[in-house]
């Protein structure tokens, strides 16, 4: 079973250009990736944030144990008696999802792996998500094969490859209803999000700090 993982972190003051160099210079990843604990991680920053994605073949994996050369740099984030680095984001949208590992296979080389971020009107998240999850689980149209976005408080995180794949999901959806509106332009997604400073709707790109597929690495 492969599973997804978003995990969200903030950088302490200062030591953002220190937190990206170690995660730069870091080999653990391509290690466990080597290993075939992992498929695809990949890890991302935008001010004083920084984000991972990653898919576990073999069990799994805390963010700890795939990002922990970024330790020394990150806050606490307060909420549980133990100190936390990391926030997992969940899954609010996907078009597809892993059946199998070789259903989750790429089949052609990806030519870029993106991170983007947007934050949500704090009153639309649950219409966000509700739009979505009925997208989703009724299989309303198809799109790319391994997007993924989470969420954490209001901001959002997606990550996307490509050139995009898109194909029918192998696992059926969970919906038997048909809800989703047939021009999905009605949802008035643009409602949904807060505007960024110069006026942008959506999503945003981020800067990439690494990536690494299973398929790209040599024995």
């Amino acid at each position: 079973m492969i599973e997804r993982f978003m995990y969200r972190a903030a950088w302490k003051d200062g030591c953002q250009k220190a937190g990206v160099a170690a995660l730069q210079q870091n080999e653990h990843v391509t290690s466990l990736v080597k290993q075939g604990r992992l498929m695809t991680a990949a890890a991302f920053h935008w001010e004083h944030n920084v984000f991972l994605y990653y898919e576990c073949l073999d069990g799994k994996l805390a963010p700890e144990e795939v990002a922990g050369a970024a330790e020394p740099y990150l806050k606490d984030w307060p909420g549980q008696a133990e100190p936390r680095k990391w926030i997992r984001m969940m899954d609010v949208f996907h078009f597809n999802e892993p059946a199998n590992e070789e259903h989750w296979l790429r089949k052609s080389p990806v030519e870029k792996r993106v991170g983007r971020v947007a934050h949500l009107r704090p009153e639309m998240v649950s219409s966000y998500v509700y739009y979505h999850y009925q997208l989703q689980e009724e299989r309303a149209f198809f799109g790319p094969k391994y997007e993924i976005i989470g969420i954490h408080e209001n901001l959002l995180f997606g990550y996307q490859e490509f050139p995009n794949v898109t194909e029918e999901p192998v696992m059926p959806g969970r919906l038997s209803t048909k809800g989703t509106p047939e021009n999905w332009s009605d949802s008035r997604m643009d409602l949904h999000f807060q505007p960024w400073e110069d006026g942008h709707l959506y999503f945003k790109p981020i800067e990439q700090i690494y990536a690494c597929y299973i398929g790209d690495i040599a024995d």
